[in-house]
C-alpha cells in the first residue's frame, strides 16, 4: 500500500469520524432529555449516572479519534 492510499484512507476516516462525534455531541448538548429517553428504554439508569456514561464515552470517542484517525492522517501528510 502506497502512502497516498493510507493518507487517503486516514482523510476519509477522519471526516466519516469526526462527523460522528460532532453529530454525537451536538444530540448531547441540544437534546439531552431525548437521547436519555430513548436509551433508558434499553439500559434502565438513572439520570445522574447516564450524564456520567455519556460524558466519559464523549471523552473516550475523541481521544480515540484523535490517536488513531487525526494523528496518522497529519503524520501521513507531513511525510507525504
Amino acid at each position: 500500500m502506497d502512502i497516498q492510499t493510507l493518507t487517503a484512507f486516514f482523510m476519509w476516516c477522519s471526516i466519516l469520524n469526526g462527523g460522528l462525534l460532532a453529530l454525537w455531541t451536538v444530540f448531547c448538548v441540544f437534546a439531552p432529555d431525548l437521547v436519555y429517553r430513548t436509551q433508558r428504554r434499553w439500559f434502565p439508569i438513572p439520570r445522574e449516572t447516564w450524564d456520567v456514561v455519556i460524558y466519559s464515552f464523549l471523552g473516550m470517542f475523541k481521544i480515540v479519534f484523535l490517536v488513531f484517525n487525526l494523528v496518522p492522517y497529519v503524520a501521513l501528510r507531513i511525510i507525504g
